[in-house]
């Protein structure tokens, strides 16, 4: 058994993943991004306690981390954009130090893009796939490459940050520092607020989300629509893109906004093939990721069971609540 924890802008989910890549045990609550670094990693250390409650428990022989970047897989650090209290935040040793973990066995820190990209290869929509990019596009926007079969995830662990990438050199300034870039277009929060901004309203009740949107596009709402086609155009630029440069054969969408379903894909495939015209890229395909919701969980469990296998043990050893 693997412990995992997936950490974004919206929630902090823990699973516990068996060799076969199923989660048997899920914990998820709301991030506290717009608070303090000790209410975040509390946040963090809680999902571990839910953990902890497990029976499987017991079985755990190793720990990855899939965060929202940028993140700094060399020295443990984690500075999400979409989480302000978390600057070069030591991550790594937050959780190596929780009181129901007692290894020598570091914990393995991935982008939450790159665990996706590893999940997927592994057991999703890029299984089989020798070249792909497989792109989560939530409240943030990330990646990460699969080049020549191998999990490709760079120096630092950020190769793939696509979010990041401009498509609009005049464009809206990003959280990042730059402007026009594809998470200021196509990501959840981005959906929502150009809705808003060109006059739609959710239903009486809701809130203003790219759900929300998606659920008035999907009843001919214009202004819905063109706020997915807009995500889609600035999706299929940045795709279209990749694949010029690293000739994927494959783009996998996962995330909040790829539940959207053919609302988003269906311009994302009309936009990509306008933009992706060269011969070796024209037969690019893109695919719904299959694991949905858990793909940075069982990412980083993956990661996990691979370093465990690599270094041959010893097992994690684990702390127990009193009588269990």
């Amino acid at each position: 058994m693997y412990a995992s924890l997936d950490i974004g802008g919206t929630k902090i989910a823990g699973a516990l993943v068996d060799e076969r890549g199923s989660v048997v045990h899920r914990a998820e609550l709301p991030t506290p991004a717009r608070e303090s670094t000790h209410r975040m990693a509390r946040t963090v250390d809680t999902v571990i306690d839910t953990l902890s409650t497990s029976p499987a428990w017991g079985a755990v022989r190793g720990v990855g981390i899939a965060s929202a970047g940028p993140v700094d897989t060399a020295a443990g650090t984690v500075s999400p954009v979409n989480i302000p209290a978390w600057r070069d935040f030591p991550l790594v040793a937050s959780v190596r130090d929780h009181p129901m973990l007692l290894t020598d066995l570091k914990p393995v820190l991935l982008g939450d893009a790159v665990a996706m990209a590893a999940a997927e290869h592994w057991l999703g929509a890029a299984r089989g796939v020798d070249n792909a990019l497989c792109m989560v596009v939530s409240t943030g926007v990330g990646g990460g490459y699969v080049l020549d079969g191998r999990l490709r995830h760079g120096p630092s662990g950020n190769a793939g940050h696509i979010g990041h990438i401009s498509v609009g050199i005049d464009g809206p300034p990003c959280a990042c520092g730059g402007r026009g870039c594809v998470e200021g277009y196509a990501s959840g929060t981005a959906i929502a607020r150009y809705a808003v901004q060109t006059g739609w309203s959710p239903e009486s009740g809701s809130q203003a989300s790219a759900a929300a949107v998606a659920a008035s596009a999907r009843k001919g709402d214009e202004r819905a629509l063109a706020a997915y086609d807009r995500s889609a155009r600035a999706l299929a630029a940045a795709i279209a893109g990749s694949a010029a440069l690293m000739e994927i054969e494959v783009a996998v969408i996962g995330g909040g906004v790829a539940q959207a379903g053919e609302t988003l894909f269906t311009p994302l495939r009309r936009h990509l093939r306008a933009f992706a015209v060269l011969d070796f890229v024209r037969g690019l395909e893109v695919r719904p990721a299959a694991l949905a919701r858990d793909a940075g969980l069982v990412g980083a469990a993956a990661a996990a069971r691979q370093r465990f296998h690599d270094v041959g043990g010893p097992p994690l050893s684990v702390a127990h609540e009193p009588g269990a």
